[in-house]
């Protein structure tokens, strides 16, 4: 499918499906033997994000941890029956640049096959948690096209202190010679030669304006923009982690109430559709 000069890009509106006490912000306080024990609220919190798509008319791809598909399974056939596309988010939200090329294909592939048991539809899409694909994981966009993913959106072309990869492409590229695999870095804005990301918590603390500017940007250039957040950014009544520091509370519980109402803005200022849709009106 070729893009019609002049015509809307269709932008990626992706979702990163995990509970509130599996973020990277938490993963020194809060010990992973302990989740099944913690309030789970992953289903609720996407239930609402799939009712706040109903009402704006997007389908949007859905990043899901295959330990959230595990004990939710009926939450990935409502995600799939609505219309939206299911991909995989890993396993239990470890760091790419944490395993080996062997810990990582075991990761994916019990990941894979348990959300597309719980789904019913195959997944061809992956998500890194953190966005941890970056320099030091020269294997890993190898072993995701060996096991045939077609496509991957798992880097963050900015330098942040948790993750990135500065030097990445901006726009979608081909990251393994001879693999038709496609990795579609999340959008930033390029501003006085800064890059500055956008999504999830960054699209919370700052203007609107900003990934306003940035979705403009790429799609001026032909190119779709790529926002992710998750869940529990909609849950402001979510438990509070007081052991955490000081830095990773405020980066995780500023401005929940306000998410809503930002979203929403942001989904009627631009086109948006499944990962999967974009990149095939791309014609990659």
């Amino acid at each position: 499918m070729t893009r019609v000069p002049g015509a809307p890009v269709l932008n990626g509106m992706s979702v990163d499906v995990e509970d509130w006490f599996q973020v990277g912000a938490f993963e020194r306080v809060i010990d992973k033997a302990d989740w099944p024990t913690l309030d789970p609220r992953v289903e609720r919190n996407t239930d609402a994000v799939l009712t706040l798509f109903a009402e704006s008319g997007v389908k949007a791809t859905f990043f899901t941890l295959g330990w959230v598909a595990d004990r939710h399974p009926a939450l990935i056939r409502r995600i799939v029956e609505a219309g939206h596309e299911i991909a995989s988010h890993g396993w239990d939200h470890v760091r790419v640049f944490t395993m080996t090329p062997a810990t990582f294909r075991a990761d994916i592939a019990h990941a894979r096959a348990t959300i597309e048991d719980a789904a019913g539809v195959a997944v061809t899409g992956y998500r890194a948690p953190s966005f941890s694909i970056d320099a030091r994981t020269p294997w890993a966009h190898a072993v995701l096209a060996e096991d045939g993913y077609a496509y991957s959106s798992s880097v963050a072309p900015v330098r942040h202190d948790h993750y990135g990869w500065r030097d990445a492409p901006r726009y979608a590229f081909r990251p393994v010679a001879d693999s038709p695999l496609v990795e579609v870095p999340v959008t930033v804005a390029e501003i006085a030669g800064r890059r500055l990301a956008t999504g999830g918590g960054f699209f919370r603390l700052l203007p609107a304006a900003i990934t306003d500017h940035a979705v403009r940007q790429v799609n001026r250039a032909g190119q779709p923009a790529m926002f992710y957040f998750h869940p529990w950014e909609i849950d402001p009544a979510q438990p509070r982690v007081a052991a955490a520091p000081m830095r990773s509370r405020l980066r995780h519980y500023s401005r929940l109430g306000a998410m809503v109402g930002k979203l929403r803005g942001l989904i009627d200022r631009h086109d948006w559709g499944r990962v999967d849709a974009a990149i095939a009106a791309r014609a990659l």
